[in-house]
């Protein structure tokens, strides 16, 4: 008990102690200390009136100048969509112009596609590199074109890395199938049937109500045919 008792007015001592340095050094220190709390306060306060004063305003003056660009993709005018049209701006103005927002990484994947489009792949591939997103719908196909570029350049690895990247990371009943279809074909045409074989059955399996399951059966009997 005596040995308790002890060990409690030990304990005691080490945190009166401990106390007693923090507030020492506190003291010691006020002057520092104090510059630091204003000098983050400032930060935070220059960062909020940054967002709201330059980056908010920013952000809907160029959805606004954007507006048109997204009419031309939309009507399969790449050209115009991507360089404007001499009154409205193209998404590489917008990149350009309005560089911190939103509306410029969505530029970037929107120049990205355009540039599939008209064949220019590995323009297509940086700018769809410069895209960065979680969207369970864009990220996906951002991947599966940069695949598509890279197999228009006869680089068949990346874009197998590609399209199996689009359906793992970014799994939904959409693209996935898409693109593991897109994945197996290409298995398929390198010679790798086992690979293919899975994947093909794996739509079927996995996705039974997509377009791609439909036609799978006959891919699935073409690959089973060359294995024997």
């Amino acid at each position: 008990m005596a040995k308790k008792k002890t060990e409690q007015v030990d304990n005691l001592q080490e945190l009166e102690s401990a106390l007693t340095k923090t507030e020492q050094f506190i003291e010691d220190n006020q002057k520092i200390i104090s510059y630091a709390v204003a000098g983050i306060v400032l930060v935070v306060a220059v960062f909020l009136g940054f967002k709201k004063f330059y980056v908010q305003p920013q952000e809907k003056e160029a959805n606004s100048q954007m507006f048109m660009a997204v009419n031309y993709f939309e009507k399969d005018s790449f050209n115009l969509a991507i360089n404007g049209d001499g009154n409205y701006l193209g998404f590489l103005d917008i990149i350009d112009d309005y560089g911190i927002t939103k509306a410029a990484n969505r530029a970037a994947y929107y120049t990205g596609i355009s540039y599939l489009h008209l064949g220019q792949y590995e323009e297509a591939i940086d700018y769809l590199n410069k895209f960065d997103s979680d969207d369970l719908l864009l990220a996906p196909v951002a991947e599966g074109a940069k695949g598509d570029a890279y197999l228009e350049l006869g680089d068949s690895d990346k874009a197998l890395k590609q399209y199996k990247k689009a359906y793992s990371e970014y799994e939904n009943d959409l693209t996935t199938p898409v693109y593991m279809m897109k994945a197996a074909k290409l298995l398929e045409s390198n010679g790798e049937l086992k690979d293919a074989l899975a994947l093909y059955e794996g739509v079927k399996k996995q996705f039974p109500a997509s377009t791609e399951a439909t036609n799978a059966d006959r891919y699935i009997a073409r690959v089973k045919i060359k294995m024997n």
